[in-house]
């Protein structure tokens, strides 16, 4: 499972990398995977500085740290 998080973390940060912002929604359809392994994979992101994640009503909002 950790392989998987890894990955999609990667594909988490080539996407926000080429599109710059986006929502969380738009991120699932985009990536073509779970939500749930989604959010493992910003969780490890976040956690290790790359991104910047923003509550904006029911959906956040994901963009890479610009000194990242």
């Amino acid at each position: 499972m950790i392989i998987e998080i890894g990955i999609v973390a990667g594909e988490i940060w080539h996407y926000l990398d080429q599109h710059g912002e986006v929502n969380f929604s738009s991120l699932v359809k985009e990536l073509d995977r779970s939500p749930d392994n989604i959010l493992m994979s910003l969780g490890w992101l976040a956690r290790e500085g790359h991104v910047i994640l923003v509550k904006i009503d029911n959906d956040y909002h994901i963009s890479l740290r610009k000194d990242a």
